[in-house]
């Protein structure tokens, strides 16, 4: 298992950044090592942001920054498979995870284990602090609670697909889902938002290749940029927006973690605010 820390940033820090620096802040570029699990902790509301790509049956281990004597004893954990058909099994129980579903695991479950397979699954995952236990469940694609936004003539039609979120299913102050892009469109999450009660993750997939994501962070009136590939994740602060436009259409997951469970809990920034 390969693991790293990631601290907060304070904005004013984050407006003297180079290139390089805000790449190594705020980038995860290797999210999927072939038969490992990658973890990265951040301490944006301590969500832990990670990839399995299991050529053999992988577990989900602590780690020695959680100081827990399993990963879950403290947490729970939202999964989304971005790969081919796979399988997890939590304590026993096996769940068949086809392109784009949905797993949650509450806190306390004790074994988590990724399985590889013939298509090639590719298990991406977020996990954030939790003050009780709910229950296991799978969410597909059509139990989701789905929105179409946005139109072709403002490069902005796309269709989010709120997977685990508590509209849909209980959880302590995880939220997960994932925006599609429609063929034409390349803004996501355009007009812009910040909310300050928690922060946001981004993880972009179905990038065709050789081609790219700009995505856009920093405060309204001071924002930056960065160039994003296939299977590259964003950790985006609650002080900042998070928005790209692409070459090509794509989709991304969005995951959540902080105080407030509302969806909707969002300041808006219109185009004409930003600079």
């Amino acid at each position: 298992m390969k693991s790293e820390i990631r601290y907060a940033i304070h904005p004013d820090a984050a407006k003297t950044f180079q290139t390089q620096q805000l790449r190594d802040a705020f980038l995860i570029e290797e999210l999927f090592p072939e038969n490992n699990i990658y973890l990265c902790y951040t301490h944006y509301d301590r969500l832990i942001v990670g990839g399995a790509n299991p050529t053999t049956p992988l577990t989900l281990e602590t780690f020695d920054a959680l100081k827990a004597d399993f990963f879950l004893q403290r947490r729970e954990i939202g999964i989304i498979n971005v790969g081919g058909k796979g399988k997890v099994t939590v304590d026993g129980t096996d769940y068949a995870l086809e392109n784009k579903e949905a797993l949650y695991v509450g806190r306390g479950a004790k074994e988590i284990i990724f399985h590889p397979g013939a298509e090639k699954p590719l298990y991406y995952f977020n996990s954030a602090p939790a003050h009780t236990a709910y229950p296991t469940r799978k969410v597909s694609i059509g139990e989701a609670e789905t929105v179409v936004l946005g139109a072709l003539e403002t490069s902005n039609h796309r269709t989010i697909r709120k997977l685990l979120v508590n509209s849909v299913l209980p959880t302590c102050q995880l939220q997960m889902g994932l925006t599609e892009l429609n063929v034409g469109s390349v803004w996501n999450t355009m007009p812009a938002h910040v909310h300050d009660r928690r922060m946001e993750a981004y993880f972009y997939f179905d990038v065709p290749a050789n081609q790219v994501v700009s995505h856009f962070m920093g405060e309204p009136t001071e924002t930056r940029h960065l160039f994003v590939k296939n299977h590259q994740a964003v950790i985006s602060p609650p002080w900042s927006i998070h928005s790209g436009a692409g070459t090509s259409n794509y989709t991304f997951v969005w995951g959540m973690a902080g105080e407030n469970l509302d969806y909707s809990d969002m300041d808006a920034v219109a185009p004409t605010q930003m600079r």
